[in-house]
């Protein structure tokens, strides 16, 4: 049975469980049953129970995965375009990948019509290698990330 993932239990280890599961687009940080805590290897099952409990549950929201050059001030310039365009930035998870050269960003962000022109103007920043629009991830995915223990808990 694998051991469950809780805040003072996290290791490097862990890490990489949530590393993976990012970079090969699996679902692994979901809980099996309703009410269980997540772990990093218990498949997502129909009504598993991570859920935002938030009045922006609702709102269309977006996954934008942008693969970047991992240099100083790279992830200053992508969240300032957003600023700057008046958008929430929801949720950020970034993880560096090919040896730490550069990094695959995950980012939970509305869904709306001018997104379109943020994705144009992110592609022409130097430091964004590509973006794309990730439709197999939702804000569950996030919620997920931040009660399995992955993500260090508030003090």
């Amino acid at each position: 049975m694998p051991e469950r993932i809780t805040g003072p239990q996290f290791t490097e280890a862990t890490r990489a469980d949530a590393c993976h599961a990012i970079r090969d687009n699996s679902p692994e940080l979901a809980p099996s049953a309703p009410g269980s805590a997540p772990t990093a290897t218990q498949p997502a099952a129909p009504g598993g129970g991570c859920h935002l409990s938030s009045d922006k549950a609702s709102a269309p929201t977006a996954v934008l995965e942008l693969r970047v050059r991992n240099h100083p001030g790279t992830m200053s310039h992508v969240t300032g375009l957003f600023s700057r365009r008046g958008f929430n930035l929801e949720a950020i998870v970034c993880v560096p990948v090919d040896g730490g050269a550069t990094s695959c960003m995950l980012l939970l962000v509305a869904n709306e019509p001018r997104l379109e022109q943020v994705e144009r103007q992110l592609a022409k920043l130097y430091d964004v290698l590509t973006v794309r629009h990730r439709q197999d991830l939702t804000r569950e995915f996030f919620s997920c990330l931040g009660a399995s223990g992955v993500l260090p808990a508030e003090p």
